[in-house]
C-alpha cells in the first residue's frame, strides 16, 4: 500500500468515526428531552413554579424554573463525566489541563457561557413554555451558525454538496419552527418566550461548537469538555442562581429539596445522557468538522420527536413530521460526499498551506 493509498484509508476512517460520533449523538441528545421534560413535572419543580407563579405571573415562574433546572443539569453532567473520565483514566489531566493550558481554559469558558446560560437555558424554556418536541426541533437551525463561524473563523472548509446538506436541514428546521408558530399565532396564544428560548439555542449551540473547536486544537476532547462544563456549573451556582435568590424567589429552598428517590433518579439521567451526547459531540468536530458535525447530529430533533412520543405521548404536527423528513434527506445529502473531498478540514492558502 503506497502512501496515497494509506492516506485516502486513514481519511475514509477518520470521516466514518466522525459519522458514528455524530449520529450516537443524535440518538442520546434525543433521549435527553425525556427527564428534560419530565423533571417539570416532579417535586420540588412543581411546588417552586406554583410559589413563583402566585406572586410574579407563568412567564417569571417558568424561566425561574427553568434555572434551577438547567444549573442543576450542569451539575450532575459534571458528575458524570467526572466518573467518566476517572474510567478511561483521564482524571488527573482535568487539572492539569486548567493550570497550565490557559488558552483551552478561555475557549471552554466561551463554550460554557454560550452552550449554558444561553443554548442550554434555552431549551429547557422552550420545553417548559411549549414542549419537549418542540424545543428539541426549534435548535435544528443551530448549524448553520456553527458553519458560518467555523468557515470565517476556524478556516473550515465547506464543499457545495455540505452546504447543500446544510440549507436542506435549515429548510427542515423552518418547517417545524414556522408550522408551530402559525398554529399559535390562529389560535391567538402565541408562547413567545418559547420560540425566543428556541432561538437561543440556535445561538447558543452554534457559537459554542465553533468555539469549542478552537479550544480542542490544544486539548484533549473529553478533559475539554469536563473542563468546559466545571465552568457552566460554576456560572450557575456562584453567579445566576444567587442573583435569582437576592431577587427574593426561593431558588435555594427548593434546590436542597432533590434528593428523593423519582428526582434523583431523572437528574441522574439528565447528566448521562447530555454528557456522553456531548462527548461524542466534542469527538466528532476534530474528526470531520464543525459544520459536519453539527449536520449530523442535528438528528437528535427526529430522534427527540420520536422518543417523545413513545413515551410522553401527545399528538405531532404534521409541519414536524414533513421537517424531521427534510432533516434526513439533509443528512444523507452531506453522508453521501466523498471522503476524498474531505480529506482537509481546511482551507488550502494561496501558498500552499492549510490555514
Amino acid at each position: 500500500m503506497d502512501t496515497n493509498q494509506l492516506r485516502e484509508k486513514n481519511t475514509k476512517t477518520r470521516i466514518k468515526l466522525g459519522y458514528i460520533a455524530a449520529l450516537l449523538c443524535a440518538v442520546v441528545w434525543g433521549i435527553w428531552y425525556i427527564p428534560g421534560n419530565l423533571i417539570y413535572f416532579l417535586e420540588p419543580f412543581e411546588s417552586l413554579y406554583n410559589e413563583v407563579f402566585a406572586s410574579s405571573g407563568d412567564n417569571t415562574a417558568l424561566l425561574v424554573t427553568a434555572i434551577l433546572v438547567t444549573g442543576l443539569n450542569a451539575t450532575f453532567v459534571v458528575i458524570a463525566l467526572t466518573i467518566w473520565n476517572m474510567g478511561v483514566g483521564k482524571f488527573k489531566e482535568i487539572a492539569r489541563s486548567m493550570k497550565q493550558t490557559k488558552l483551552c481554559t478561555r475557549y471552554f469558558l466561551g463554550g460554557a457561557i454560550c452552550g449554558g446560560p444561553i443554548a442550554i437555558l434555552g431549551t429547557f424554556i422552550a420545553s417548559g413554555f411549549i414542549g419537549a418536541s418542540f424545543a428539541a426541533c426549534a435548535a435544528l437551525a443551530y448549524p448553520i451558525v456553527g458553519s458560518i463561524i467555523s468557515s470565517t473563523w476556524l478556516g473550515q472548509k465547506l464543499s457545495r454538496r455540505a452546504i447543500a446538506g446544510i440549507l436542506v436541514v435549515l429548510l427542515g428546521g423552518i418547517s417545524i419552527y414556522a408550522g408551530g408558530l402559525i398554529t399559535d399565532l390562529t389560535s391567538g396564544n402565541v408562547q413567545w418566550l418559547g420560540y425566543i428560548g428556541g432561538l437561543m439555542a440556535v445561538l447558543g449551540w452554534g457559537i459554542e461548537g465553533a468555539v469549542a473547536a478552537k479550544g480542542l486544537d490544544v486539548s484533549e476532547s473529553d478533559v475539554g469538555l469536563t473542563i468546559r462544563f466545571i465552568m457552566e456549573t460554576a456560572i450557575w451556582w456562584i453567579i445566576i442562581i444567587p442573583i435569582v435568590a437576592l431577587m427574593g424567589f426561593p431558588i435555594f429552598q427548593y434546590a436542597a429539596m432533590i434528593f428523593e428517590p423519582v428526582v434523583l433518579f431523572t437528574l441522574i439521567m439528565l447528566g448521562v445522557t447530555f454528557g456522553f451526547c456531548y462527548v461524542v459531540w466534542y469527538r466528532s468536530f476534530p474528526l470531520m468538522g464543525v459544520g459536519r458535525g453539527q449536520s449530523i447530529a442535528s438528528l437528535y430533533g427526529l430522534f427527540a420527536v420520536i422518543f417523545v412520543f413513545l413515551f410522553i405521548g401527545g399528538e405531532q404536527s404534521w409541519t414536524t413530521i414533513v421537517g424531521a423528513v427534510i432533516c434526513i434527506a439533509g443528512t444523507f445529502i452531506m453522508y453521501t460526499e466523498p471522503a476524498s473531498k474531505m480529506e482537509s478540514l481546511r482551507v488550502i492558502s494561496d501558498k500552499g498551506g492549510s490555514e
